[in-house]
């Protein structure tokens, strides 16, 4: 086990094996390798992707597919053997979500540059999609239309 500081847990305990590694980093976050995926709650669609070295950071996710039943996009063929994917199953999406506001019906997801991880070989990549019509701040929940 490993023992991880965390500024929104605390100290946490992770399996080695439980580490997701980000070769490259994350844009921005090019020196961050390893993080954890933390719940945000049970039975919640939300988790945190904590890094493993920096305890001040965490990305707020959620699968996409759970507010965005139409998302879709290809992972080409580097991304696919840099993440060492055999198969359907192993692939995990997330977006990054964003909180613009004070209230929860103000988070947006980054749709452009999601998360891949492979289950299996704990290997992650941020991906940003070319030619896309996605952008980084779709609404995960309607704008409530005003009364008149």
């Amino acid at each position: 086990m490993k023992k991880i500081m965390t500024s929104r847990f605390g100290e946490i305990e992770a399996a080695e094996d439980a580490v997701i590694h980000f070769a490259a980093g994350i844009p921005a976050f090019e020196e961050e390798h390893e993080f954890l995926i933390i719940p945000y709650e049970e039975d919640s669609p939300y988790v945190f992707l904590q890094s493993v070295r920096t305890p001040e950071l965490a990305f707020l996710m959620t699968m996409p597919l759970a507010f965005f039943p139409d998302y879709e996009f290809t992972i080409d063929d580097e991304v696919e053997q840099e993440l060492g994917f055999t198969s359907p199953e192993e692939v995990l999406i997330y977006a990054v979500l964003t909180l613009s506001g004070t209230e929860i019906r103000d988070l947006t997801a980054n749709l452009i540059a999601p998360i891949v991880i492979n289950a299996k070989t704990r290997k992650g990549k941020q991906i940003v999609l070319d030619r896309s019509s996605y952008t980084t701040k779709h609404r995960l929940f309607p704008a409530e239309k005003e009364d008149r």
